[in-house]
């Protein structure tokens, strides 16, 4: 028998429990779930395998789950969506991107809470917390085991595809899964839109829209628009506080080769030792680097960003009629918001 609506619903708020009591040094409530040494055990296991996995940026991302993960903000997400509990059930491809801890969790969530099954294409990168948050689930009702498969071979037996990479496995994905109905994501990066009012808060809170996960989210800000004249050292002081990076062997590597190649191409570009600003029309900037650029009004940046849009996975700021997210929030999503602005859950929901 398949889980109705409401028990999706409960085991996934148990599962947010779970991970905010975690988060929060609680104790463990439901002895019949795994326990938290356990979890510590496989965030050393992460990071052992990926290193750009530190071990901090996997709390933050379990952190938010658990506040995001609950009975009354799940319900009135589903809420604005038509369940049909006699809906057939499919099989959909989730082929996930590895570039930070659990980015494929919000497609998979969303399958979970559908009518439907998933076939899940793990990143190698990103192979070890999803799979026990799986677990987790399944302890939770055991009914889960019929909801989802974990695949290391070739996808097949699948009905639809949401499938995440770079512009250059897209065009490998829109071939090998074209005649399927699909979500096909590529590159994006968030940008920021400074103003000559931007408090010291809002630019430090900044810093951690840039360099959280090393800056290698779709939602990290990888470039600025700056009023005409702005004085970027006011950038470099406020996101000082992340000079601690440095310590790290794979960020320290990746800031000595992009500098070396500025260099040796006599680009123009700032440095403080850390972090390189650079301006640049271009929104993909490499890890250590933050490219930007002038704008003379706020409706001429309007049009600009609408023409690249494509580009862009979301704005951070303070100005509404640009619907910016505020600083420091780029990497709290929140249920309803759906990666490229494509709607996941309503795509789901049409399928039957």
């Amino acid at each position: 028998m398949a889980l109705g609506l409401s028990q999706r619903i409960s085991s996934l708020a148990q599962l947010g429990t779970y991970l905010k009591d975690y988060s929060a040094g609680e104790p463990l409530k439901n002895k019949a779930l795994p326990s938290y040494e356990r979890l510590n055990q496989i965030i050393e296991k992460a990071y052992a395998h990926n290193s750009w996995f530190l071990p901090e940026n996997q709390h933050f991302a379990i952190q938010n789950w658990g506040d995001i993960l609950t009975q009354n903000k799940l319900s009135e997400w589903l809420n604005n969506y038509p369940f049909n509990e006699n809906t057939p059930s499919k099989t959909i491809a989730i082929v996930m991107a590895g570039n930070i801890p659990m980015v494929g969790f919000h497609d998979l969530l969303c399958v979970l809470l559908s009518p439907h099954k998933a076939l899940i294409k793990l990143s190698s990168s990103d192979a070890i917390l999803l799979p026990f948050l799986l677990e987790i689930l399944t302890n939770i009702d055991v009914q889960w085991e019929s909801q989802y498969n974990i695949t290391q071979g070739k996808l097949e037996g699948f009905d639809a595809v949401i499938a995440t990479g770079s512009n250059n496995t897209a065009r490998y994905f829109d071939h090998y899964f074209g005649k399927y109905p699909s979500i096909i994501r590529k590159n994006r990066n968030a940008v920021a839109v400074i103003t000559a009012n931007q408090t010291s808060k809002q630019l430090a809170n900044l810093g951690e829209d840039v360099f959280r996960y090393f800056g290698l989210g779709c939602r990290n800000v990888s470039k600025m628009y700056l009023p005409k004249g702005f004085d970027l050292d006011i950038i470099f002081n406020a996101i000082f506080p992340w000079k601690h990076l440095l310590e790290i062997k794979k960020y320290e590597n990746n800031y000595d080769y992009n500098k070396a190649v500025f260099l040796m191409s006599q680009f123009d570009f700032l440095d403080n030792g850390f972090c390189m600003i650079k301006e640049d029309e271009s929104f993909a900037s490499p890890i250590a680097t933050l490219f930007y650029e002038y704008y003379n009004s706020t409706e001429e940046l309007a049009q600009t960003l609408n023409q690249s849009k494509a580009q862009i996975q979301c704005i951070i700021g303070d100005i509404p009629e640009l619907n910016t997210i505020p600083f420091g929030e780029a990497q709290k999503p929140q249920l309803n918001d759906y990666a490229d602005g494509i709607n996941t859950l309503a795509f789901l929901l049409k399928l039957g």
